[in-house]
C-alpha cells in the first residue's frame, strides 16, 4: 500500500493534502462510532500536508512524505496534548517529540489514538476516554493496549500507525482487527518520548495492512539512539528488500506448551495448525519443540510489570507536571489526592502490586524470583533457536472478545498468555492475518532470534500469500 501510494503521490494523481484531507474526512465519520482517535490534529495535519506538497514538487520527497499516520497517546509530540490515555496527564503539551516520530521525515499525523491507561491492559477498556471498538464488530474490543493505533489502520483512518508492545499489545490487537503488526526486539526501536509502562520490555512497533509496509517503516525508525541507552547499535537491515525472497530449508518449531495451554479457542488451534500445514507443503520441516518454563510466563510477568510501572508512574505527584488535586491540606495529601483522582482502576491496582513485591520483606519472595524466571524462559529460547529458525504459534487464546466480558483482572492478564514469553526474552514477533473464526479475524504469531525481524518479514510475507488468507 505505501508503495501504490508513493507513486500517486510522485506521479501527482493525488496531492498529500487530498490524500490527508480523504482521512481527516473519513475519520470524521467514523471515529465517534469506533472511539480509535483521542485526539485529531486536523490543522497540524494539514499544514505538514501543504510542506510535503512542497517537498514532493521539489523532487526531495523520501518513501514517507505526504503518507497520513497515528501514533498511540503515550507518544509525545512537541505541542500537541499528549496524555497516555490518563486524566492525570489530561492537558499535558509535552517540550519535545519522540525519536520514532522524528525518524518519519515528511509524514504526516492525523492525530493520537486511543490506548489503555498508560499501556496497562488488553482491551483499551481502561482508557479514560472510553474503550475502542472492534471495526468488525462493534460490540467487541479492539484489543489493547494499542486497540486505537490497530483499529485506526483497520477502519482506513490511517495508512500505518505506530503503537507499543510491552506484553502483546501490537500483537494480540494486530489479531483482532485483522492487520499486521511488529513487536520488535528489545532495544531495536527508541523509545525515547515514549511514556514508560515496564522499562526492561516495552518496545514500540507499527500496524499495517501489509508486511511489505512493516519492512519499509522498520528501516525508517529502527536504530541506535543515543537518548534511549538500550537501543542496538547493529546496523538496520533493508528489510524491503529481502522481504519478498522466500525462505530456503525454514524450520518452524512448534511448542507444545502453547497448543496444551487451558483456554486455547479449539478453533484457534485449527486456524493455527493449517497455516503449519501449509508452510510444510511449502518445504518448510515442521519441528516439535517444548519450552518448559512457560506455565510459568504470565506469573512472572504480573510480578514483574507492576514492580516496574509502580517506579515508573511515581513520577506523577501533583507538583511537577499532571493533574494537581485543589483544597489539599499539605504536601503528603497533594500527593496522595492526585494520584488517587488521576489514576484509574488499573494503573492503581499496578502500583499496589508492583510496590508490595519491591518492598522489604518481599523483594526476594516476588521480584527476585520473578526474574530468575524470567531467565530461565530466556534461556529456553536460546536453546529452541539452536533447532529452528521460527517459532509459530497463536497470538492470543481467542477472538476479540465482547465489551465488558473480561471484568476479573486475572482473565484479562491471561490475554498475554502467548505473547508475555516472546516478551520476557526481549525476542521480535510478527502478527499476520490467517483467516476468520466466526466471522472474526484471527492472526499467527512469528517469534525468531533477537534481531531476527528480516527473517520473521519474510516468514510473514510467505503467510500472506497462503491460500486462504
Amino acid at each position: 500500500m505505501l508503495k501504490e501510494l508513493r507513486a500517486k503521490l510522485d506521479n501527482k494523481e493525488i496531492s498529500a493534502v487530498q490524500l490527508t484531507q480523504h482521512y481527516l474526512d473519513a475519520i470524521k465519520i467514523k471515529n465517534p462510532a469506533l472511539n480509535a482517535y483521542v485526539n485529531v490534529t486536523s490543522d497540524y495535519a494539514l499544514a505538514a500536508a501543504a510542506a510535503a506538497d512542497e517537498v514532493i514538487a521539489a523532487g526531495k520527497q523520501t518513501m514517507l512524505t505526504g503518507i497520513p499516520y497515528a501514533v498511540k497517546d503515550i507518544y509525545c509530540v512537541q505541542g500537541i496534548e499528549s496524555t497516555g490515555a490518563s486524566n492525570i496527564l489530561k492537558g499535558y503539551k509535552p517540550p519535545y517529540t519522540a525519536t520514532v516520530i522524528k525518524r518519519l521525515p515528511g509524514a504526516v499525523l492525523l492525530g493520537k489514538t486511543n490506548s489503555d491507561e498508560f499501556a496497562m491492559g488488553a482491551s483499551t477498556e481502561n482508557s479514560c476516554f472510553g474503550p475502542t471498538l472492534n471495526p468488525y464488530d462493534p460490540t467487541r474490543v479492539a484489543g489493547g493496549s494499542s486497540g486505537g493505533s490497530a483499529a485506526a489502520v483497520a477502519a482506513d483512518l490511517a495508512v500505518f500507525s505506530f503503537g507499543s508492545d510491552t506484553g502483546g499489545s501490537v500483537r494480540q490487537p494486530a489479531s483482532f482487527c485483522g492487520i499486521v503488526g511488529l513487536r520488535p526486539t528489545y532495544g531495536r526501536i527508541s523509545r525515547y518520548g515514549v511514556m514508560p509502562m515496564a522499562s526492561s520490555m516495552d518496545t514500540v512497533g507499527p500496524f499495517a495492512k501489509t508486511v511489505e509496509d512493516l519492512a519499509l517503516l522498520l528501516e525508517q525508525v529502527a536504530g541506535f539512539d543515543p537518548k534511549d541507552g538500550v537501543t542496538s547499535q547493529q546496523p538496520v537491515e533493508q528489510y524491503s528488500a529481502t522481504v519478498n525472497q522466500p525462505v530456503e530449508k525454514l524450520r518452524i518449531g512448534i511448542v507444545k506448551e502453547y497448543f496444551e495451554l487451558e483456554g486455547l479457542d479449539p478453533a484457534i488451534r485449527q486456524l493455527t495448525e493449517r497455516v503449519i500445514n501449509q508452510l510444510a507443503t511449502l518445504g518448510a520441516e515442521i519441528v516439535p519443540l517444548s519450552l518448559p518454563h512457560t506455565k510459568y510466563a504470565v506469573p512472572a510477568y504480573y510480578v514483574i510489570v507492576p514492580s516496574e510501572v509502580s517506579s515508573n508512574l511515581a513520577r506523577f505527584d501533583g507538583i511537577r507536571y499532571g493533574y494537581r488535586a485543589p483544597e489539599t491540606a499539605d504536601l503528603l495529601d497533594v500527593y496522595t489526592r492526585s494520584r488517587e483522582q488521576g489514576f484509574g482502576d488499573e494503573a492503581k491496582r499496578r502500583i499496589m502490586i508492583g510496590t508490595y513485591a519491591l518492598s522489604a520483606g518481599y523483594y526476594d519472595a516476588y521480584y527476585a524470583k520473578a526474574m530468575k524466571v524470567r531467565t530461565l524462559i530466556r534461556q529456553d529460547f536460546v536453546a529452541a533457536f539452536k533447532q529452528v529458525d521460527v517459532l509459530l504459534a497463536p497470538p492470543c487464546p481467542g477472538i476479540a472478545f465482547k465489551l465488558g466480558e473480561k471484568s476479573d483482572p486475572i482473565q484479562m492478564y491471561l490475554e498475554d498468555v502467548f505473547a508475555a514469553p516472546a516478551s520476557l526474552a526481549g525476542l521480535p514477533g510478527l502478527v499476520v492475518p490467517a483467516g476468520q473464526v466466526n466471522q472474526l479475524p484471527v492472526g499467527v504469531q512469528i517469534m525468531g532470534p533477537q534481531l531476527s525481524e528480516a527473517l520473521i518479514l519474510r516468514v510473514g510475507r510467505m503467510i500472506e500469500g497462503l491460500p486462504g488468507q
